[in-house]
């Protein structure tokens, strides 16, 4: 058992490694020298995996799991959370944007007997203000919609203890959300503040699609509020056709007039069919959710590792 972890999921960081490896080394080794650097690459496809073995060949304390495919983000973090072995678990990214150096203040907070210590950003350098403005945007509208207290303007660079790790690993759920599964566990939290880096190599992987995907995961797992809308939706489009109805019957028997009117029939009929497939896909993107939970897939498939000669 080690003091400390950290976990680090990697996807094409090859040109961030080396100064990646060495910054979190020296900062670790101000905390505890019983201490574990776990790699999790999630299906580079440049020379990432080389390098993390490079690290594994020099220093007895890197450990390395490699998926067979990319998996995602949050999965890889995952992994590492089911199979890092220390007390103390430190997460963050591979990009260099969170500083390596907030590890010894992380872990100082800790000791003041938080079960949970997050990195929450003052200022977010070196992204663009469409990206600033739609995180921004996400995680106060997720703050409004769900039950669940969840920081605003914090990533996953966080540290968790022994608890909220053991916590983790009870919940098995495909779609991972993991800083609104870490709120939703509640404990003792806190946070110190810090300016996030630009990328210094290469760039960024998170895409625009990844992003819509990641905010629709942390909306479904933890708000049923789009079901909500849906309901509203059904209940305002019946109020809507009734009155119609209710005029149409009004105009015939009691003014004698019949309404005539191609361009009003076409736009009742495109305002009550938007209205369905809206409905239809939010219902369908929970129904999806379940049938993947129902399929009970592994959640990542471990291609090569060096965990089990390190125990």
């Amino acid at each position: 058992m080690n003091d400390i972890s950290v976990i680090i999921p990697i996807y094409n960081e090859e040109s961030n490694l080396d100064e990646l490896y060495n910054r979190l080394e020296k900062s670790v080794l101000k905390v505890s020298s019983n201490y574990e650097i776990l790699f999790i690459n999630d299906g580079s496809i440049d020379n990432s995996l080389e390098k993390i073995k490079e690290f594994a060949g020099k220093n007895k304390n890197v450990r390395y799991l490699s998926f067979s495919r990319n998996f995602g983000h949050q999965i890889a973090i995952s992994a590492g959370i089911d199979k890092c072995s220390g007390d103390t678990v430190i997460i963050i990214d591979g990009d260099l944007q969170d500083p390596p150096e907030l590890i010894p203040d992380l872990y100082k907070k800790h000791k003041e007997g938080y079960n949970v210590v997050y990195a929450k950003r003052k200022t977010r350098k070196g992204e663009n203000l469409f990206k600033k403005i739609t995180a921004k945007f996400f995680y106060r509208i997720l703050s409004k919609i769900t039950s669940v207290n969840i920081p605003l303007d914090t990533g996953d660079f966080r540290l968790i203890d022994d608890k909220i790790l053991k916590s983790l690993k009870l919940m098995p759920e495909k779609h991972k959300f993991i800083r609104g599964q870490i709120s939703w566990l509640g404990f003792k939290q806190t946070f110190i503040e810090y300016d996030r880096d630009s990328r210094k190599h290469g760039e960024t992987k998170f895409t625009y699609r990844k992003m819509m995907n990641f905010a629709i995961d942390g909306i479904t797992s933890f708000s049923a509020f789009p079901l909500k809308i849906v309901t509203f939706l059904g209940f305002i489009v019946s109020l809507f056709s009734l009155i119609v109805i209710l005029y149409a019957i009004y105009s015939r028997f009691i003014l004698d007039r019949v309404i005539t009117g191609w361009t009003s029939l076409i736009i009742s009929t495109m305002f009550i069919g938007g209205v369905q497939l809206l409905s239809i896909g939010i219902i369908g993107e929970y129904i999806s959710r379940i049938n993947n939970e129902v399929k009970n897939r592994p959640l990542y498939i471990v291609e090569e590792d060096n965990i089990d000669m390190k125990l």
